[in-house]
């Protein structure tokens, strides 16, 4: 019986894992928003899924600057790839340390409730910090907002149609 219990368990753990995603995100020195970026800056992920940071100069780091009530704060070692799993639904902010002046900063989308108000106020609060590229941070907020009102016309699009078919 405790056999039993133990393959069942394990399934569910397996099937469970099956279904999170990874992400990775690029710390790149030149990107196609121009030099210090995330790439992707935004990300939109699930609860249970992990965003793997890969460094590719040794001077960038990644830490969190905001993270939904409830979740953990992290922040890795500068030059090392990081992984960080979102198991909290909302926005989390991140920046590179060294290069947080230079607007090198993302948002990671978790779920689908919009960017909270708080969310938002401590991104604009890290943007006051900028010294170059300083509508960056307004420009991820947009895509992330974006993100949330192309998901609620997929929404009603389908609820559209399966009313229709009723």
């Amino acid at each position: 019986m405790k056999k039993l219990i133990l393959a069942g368990f394990i399934s569910l753990v397996s099937i469970s894992s099956t279904f999170a995603a990874e992400h990775e995100v690029r710390m790149l020195n030149s990107g196609k928003d121009g030099s210090m970026v995330f790439e992707p800056a935004v990300v939109k992920a699930k609860e249970g899924d992990t965003i793997k940071f890969i460094p590719t100069d040794s001077g960038h780091s990644v830490s969190s600057t905001y993270v939904p009530e409830g979740a953990e704060s992290w922040e890795s070692e500068i030059g090392k790839e990081f992984t960080v799993t979102v198991n909290k639904a909302g926005t989390y902010v991140y920046k590179c340390a060294p290069h947080v002046v230079m607007a090198m900063v993302g948002l990671i989308k978790v779920g689908d409730d919009p960017v909270s108000d708080k969310a938002k106020e401590a991104a604009k609060e890290l943007a006051k910090t900028f010294v170059m590229n300083k509508d960056r941070m307004e420009k991820y907020l947009a895509e992330a907002d974006k993100i949330d009102t192309e998901q609620e016309a997929k929404q009603e699009s389908s609820n559209k149609n399966t009313a229709e078919q009723s």
